[in-house]
């Protein structure tokens, strides 16, 4: 029997003309014009666009300042000034990693994201508090959302005595994955970092995602350095590569050496379009090349900036407009990597719009893709596991605890 059905609807790439969608058990059931009307709920969709869940694939839940009062941003331009005054301000607010990382979740779910990779903080000043409180909301949000845990060292690895321990421990308590952070710029020592990270990858078999700030050749020379451990321990398709400024800095023949051995390892690469000046990855370039793309909305109004909104039909506009994208092709891009490049970096079952997809889907006031991260209007429906989790860009989740 039919839970829910989608009337005068239009799949994204599946033509223009207007048909239903039927869940069932959680998943699509059908597509096509005139399915039947027996479910019990059923919602006109007036000519919307379906899209998949929207993926935010790189985000840092825990440290959000979302719900508090306004907090003007002190931060020095350095990526040292910004974890130094980030530790500052926690420290003094004493904020949940638990009660901030579900608040957000939930703003995020109003927006149409229904899966969520979290970089979370540890190290010897924070322990495992973080991934704990964030375990904790997972767990309480788990029939709205799919949440995946890498364990972050964002204070450094190698200048943080214990801190390859705690990484180590959240990935055996149930991180997916085991990050790393600037194993020159902040670390001072990328091999000790890089050998630490991976000696824990091969050990548990988990992923690897590295932010990689540092710039020009600096950072293709980390690059050179992930690539080489990739092969030697046989971690293909295991490996992403966040930021990756240096990509967007390089010449091309030193570019075009990069692309061949992420290609040949499966790298995959996320950016969701810095601000400012800040260099980043050529999209299309990689695209075209046949690279996995993948986006985050980064950290969410907290102390390294206010702007960024947890939208990703927002954050695809973003990644277009700094690319310099204009036709429908090219915007499509951006879309896909907030939604089936986020949805592959976390092996989401089932995910997209066919028959027999999980029921993760988003109803957009557009008539095109392109449109729908041009305008990125609000979300008219929210649908996970079948189940209908926001309307009309409000939340239909139960109050917290």
């Amino acid at each position: 029997m039919t839970d829910l059905l989608l009337t005068g609807v239009r799949v994204w790439s599946n033509g223009d003309a207007a048909c239903d969608l039927a869940i069932a058990d959680g998943r699509i059931a059908a597509i096509g014009p005139g399915l039947s009307t027996d479910a019990p709920e059923v919602f006109d969709g007036r000519g919307c666009l379906v899209i998949p869940g929207l993926v935010d694939a790189h985000a840092h839940v825990d440290k959000t300042l979302w719900g508090t009062p306004w907090h003007p941003h002190q931060a020095g331009p350095s990526v040292l000034d910004k974890i130094e005054n980030e530790r500052r301000v926690l420290k003094t607010l004493g904020l949940s990693p638990e009660v901030q990382s579900a608040r957000l979740l939930r703003h995020m779910v109003a927006r149409g994201t229904t899966h969520v990779r979290t970089h979370v903080d540890i190290g010897p000043d924070v322990g495992l508090a973080h991934f704990h409180g964030v375990q904790a909301m997972r767990d309480s949000h788990r029939d709205w959302i799919d949440v995946e845990i890498v364990a972050f060292p964002q204070t450094g690895v190698m200048i943080r005595p214990g801190t390859l321990e705690l990484l180590e421990q959240a990935v055996r308590e149930g991180a997916e994955a085991v990050g790393g952070i600037d194993p020159v710029g902040i670390d001072r020592d990328p091999k000790g970092q890089l050998d630490g990270l991976f000696a824990i990858a091969e050990r548990h078999g988990c992923g690897i995602d590295i932010h990689l700030h540092d710039r020009g050749d600096m950072g293709a020379v980390t690059i050179d350095m992930i690539v080489e451990r990739t092969r030697a321990l046989g971690l293909a398709g295991k490996v992403a590569i966040s930021h990756a400024f240096c990509l967007g800095m390089l010449e091309p023949a030193r570019l075009d050496g990069l692309i061949e051995a992420l290609l040949e390892l499966d790298i995959a690469i996320m950016t969701h379009a810095p601000s400012g000046p800040t260099p980043f990855p050529p999209i299309r370039l990689l695209h075209d090349r046949g690279v996995r793309l993948f986006s985050g909305s980064d950290g969410v109004r907290d102390t390294w900036g206010p702007l960024n909104t947890g939208d990703m039909l927002e954050r695809a506009f973003l990644l277009a407009y700094r690319s310099g994208f204009r036709d429908d092709p090219s915007i499509e891009i951006a879309l896909r990597m907030a939604t089936y490049g986020g949805a592959a970096i976390m092996g989401a079952e089932g995910y997209g719009l066919t028959v027999g997809s999980a029921a993760d889907l988003v109803l957009v006031e557009a008539e095109t893709a392109a449109e729908a991260v041009a305008f990125h209007p609000p979300r008219r429906l929210v649908v996970k596991r079948g189940r209908v989790v926001a309307r009309d860009g409000r939340s239909l989740l139960p109050p917290a605890a």
